[in-house]
């Protein structure tokens, strides 16, 4: 028991030092970046790819009645708003034209501060809009936009593969045994884990409640390095943010026992031949990946 969890200890330890590795790399190729920018270049990362790409089923642009229908709205509130305060003010006393000329600078200066407020709300909402794709404006911890379209990349169901897991009495073992392997054979680990995640392994006893929902809870949980963990946010679903990483990861594929069937139509040109999905079964006492051979057998003993 102590051979083991020395073991696991020296497994967190080299994934410590991997993360800080490629935290270098990469802000050394962001710093390259930015010294020599050139436009002609073809995407190196993913960041670079999803700058340009329109998120699956992004909204442009607003109907065009339902942005008039708005902006009508918006003029008879504030034509309210001016108006009230002025005929208060012509009603209770005798206007003079210092007070007629005071009142129109009022009301001109009020109406040309909206108008400009409301141009810088829109512009700064359509430039996020534009530039932040679902799979970087939920990245907290900020390695997604990194990763490189020109390594090797496995993209892990995390949810589905630690039910996979309880289901073989298992539990967070199957996982952490395939990311140490496919990590040994020179893949880039992205686990992608449903919001709930937290309160599963609390359901299941491996995690205790009074334990701070955090990253550093599934990198111990999992044997996953912090920046190998993506948790998706509350009301989404990691199907979605998986086969987006895959559309635009050109080297990769996912390890998963669900078959995405309802994203069929949405992804045609991911969800084609056999190489995209990946399995997991156990067999004579071995974890194994369909199609797809280990270096060396991973034994659950």
């Amino acid at each position: 028991m102590a051979g083991g969890l020395q073991g696991l200890a020296d497994v967190r330890a080299i994934i410590q030092i991997q993360c800080r590795i490629r935290k270098h790399a990469q802000l050394k190729r962001e710093q390259s970046h930015l010294r020599k920018p050139n436009m002609q270049d073809a995407p190196r990362t993913l960041g670079e790819v999803l700058s340009q790409a329109k998120p699956s089923g992004a909204k442009i642009s607003e109907p065009k009645l339902q942005l008039v229908t708005h902006q009508v709205i918006s003029i008879l509130l504030l034509t309210v708003l001016t108006t009230i305060p002025i005929w208060w003010i012509i009603q209770a006393s005798k206007p003079n034209s210092t007070t007629t000329i005071t009142l129109a600078v009022f009301v001109s200066v009020f109406w040309l501060l909206i108008t400009y407020q409301r141009k810088k709300t829109r512009s700064i909402g359509s430039g996020r809009r534009r530039l932040q794709h679902p799979l970087l404006a939920h990245d907290r911890q900020g390695f997604m936009a990194g990763l490189e379209l020109a390594q090797k990349t496995v993209i892990i169901d995390g949810s589905n593969l630690y039910h996979f897991g309880l289901n073989e009495e298992l539990g967070t073992r199957a996982l952490a045994l395939i990311a140490q392997q496919l990590r040994i054979e020179g893949y880039r680990v992205v686990c992608f884990f449903d919001a709930n995640i937290h309160y599963t392994l609390i359901k299941n006893g491996a995690a205790s409640a009074d334990q701070r929902h955090s990253l550093t809870t599934l990198s111990e949980c999992f044997a996953l390095g912090l920046d190998e963990i993506y948790v998706v946010p509350a009301g989404g679903q990691a199907d979605k943010f998986i086969l987006d990483s895959l559309k635009h990861l050109p080297i990769s594929f996912t390890v998963t026992n669900d078959r995405f069937r309802d994203y069929a139509k949405a992804y045609p040109t991911v969800m084609t031949g056999d190489q995209w999905r990946k399995g997991v079964v156990i067999a004579n006492n071995e974890i194994r990946i369909i199609k797809h051979r280990f270096a060396s057998p991973v034994y659950l003993a």
